[in-house]
């Protein structure tokens, strides 16, 4: 039961630890700068829009919706019922009027996605649900929540039908560079938008521990007794901090590819908000409210977005962000600290009054 005692609304099965709620909360409360920023670059893409109106139109979402009632199990209170129960306390606790169908599907591989185009579905597969206790799986389930509070679903769902289905869109007035170009902004934007999920699972949890064991055991597995938090996080730090430039360009390279952030990232950044003023703020009841929304400016939205970005280049451990950061602040022998960089030498600047050392030249074997 949520801390106001309500019990109405199918919420008597709720579990009876105390959590906050937040009336109208705003998905703007959680969403991370980033994917805010994100989105905003993905709608001014130069074609975007022919196909966002395509896709939005021909997509068989009536088809969607069956294949999960045909071939997938529908969570209710009689099937599921706890997952049902935490769905309901989740959109409860978000103040998510209409709940959104959830299914279970029979699926190995751990993973969880929030879908659809007129109204959101969320599925869940078997992997997770073995993966999780319950207080891990809450987080997760608000999680999804927060996918369809702030209106996720929809551009998943593209990304979804243009990586699966890229063969069936030559129809489409783009040429195939176009279409690549607009898959890979969909997945930055949706890497971006896991951190704004992963807030809302926090805010639904209220139990950073669960938060974090439930990242740990997507990276490996059943085995918590083998993992900790503090070594787990360490490991973000050290992937950010660590190698040369050559190494931020493999990372970059890595990432592309992926529909979700690696998750030590995930891990440290949900430790980091978690700590900040922000969360607390929310957790107070200080917080956007949804009938607000229609008065805030876009512009200012992507002005905030944009000092996140510049902060967190600064605050950058990564080489190639410093390069970036020094470019931005005319720091002096750029050359010398790219050569160093790709090198392999460290890249620190040097002390004044010490000349820049360029790295010794490779030599080639006969």
């Amino acid at each position: 039961m949520s801390d106001d005692g309500h019990q109405n609304n199918g919420h008597e099965h709720v579990p009876s630890r105390q959590r906050r709620r937040f009336p109208g909360i705003s998905s703007r409360a959680y969403e991370h700068p980033a994917d805010r920023s994100a989105l905003v670059a993905l709608r001014k893409l130069s074609g975007f829009d022919t196909v966002f109106k395509a896709l939005s139109g021909l997509l068989p979402e009536r088809s969607l919706r069956l294949l999960f009632l045909s071939d997938s199990v529908r969570v209710s209170d009689q099937q599921f019922a706890y997952l049902n129960d935490m769905l309901r306390d989740a959109c409860y606790i978000l103040d998510l009027e209409k709940v959104p169908p959830m299914y279970v599907n029979q699926d190995p591989q751990p993973n969880a996605m929030c879908i659809g185009l007129d109204e959101p579905i969320i599925v869940v597969t078997t992997g997770l649900v073995d993966l999780l206790d319950e207080e891990e799986m809450r987080a997760v389930v608000g999680h999804e929540v927060g996918h369809a509070l702030s209106g996720h679903s929809v551009y998943r769902t593209i990304l979804l039908f243009l990586t699966s289905l890229a063969l069936r869109v030559a129809w489409i007035p783009l040429g195939n560079l176009a279409i690549m170009a607009i898959v890979t902004a969909l997945r930055e934007w949706f890497r971006k938008s896991e951190l704004s999920a992963d807030r809302a699972g926090l805010l639904v949890g209220q139990d950073l521990r669960a938060s974090m064991r439930g990242l740990m055991k997507l990276a490996g597995g059943h085995h918590l007794h083998e993992m900790n938090v503090d070594a787990f996080l360490k490991q973000a730090e050290e992937y950010e901090a660590g190698g040369d430039l050559r190494d931020s360009v493999l990372k970059i390279l890595n990432v592309l590819p992926r529909s979700h952030p690696f998750t030590t990232v995930r891990a440290a950044e949900l430790k980091k908000w978690a700590e900040s003023r922000d969360y607390q703020r929310i957790m107070d009841g200080h917080y956007p409210r949804r009938t607000e929304d229609k008065d805030t400016s876009v512009t200012d939205s992507f002005r905030e977005s944009a000092a996140n970005y510049a902060t967190n280049v600064k605050s950058s451990k990564d080489p190639l962000m410093k390069l970036v950061s020094d470019i931005a602040g005319g720091a002096g022998d750029l050359g010398g600290r790219v050569r160093r960089g790709f090198g392999g030498f460290s890249n620190s600047a040097p002390q004044d009054g010490e000349p820049p050392t360029d790295p010794p030249r490779d030599t080639e074997e006969g």
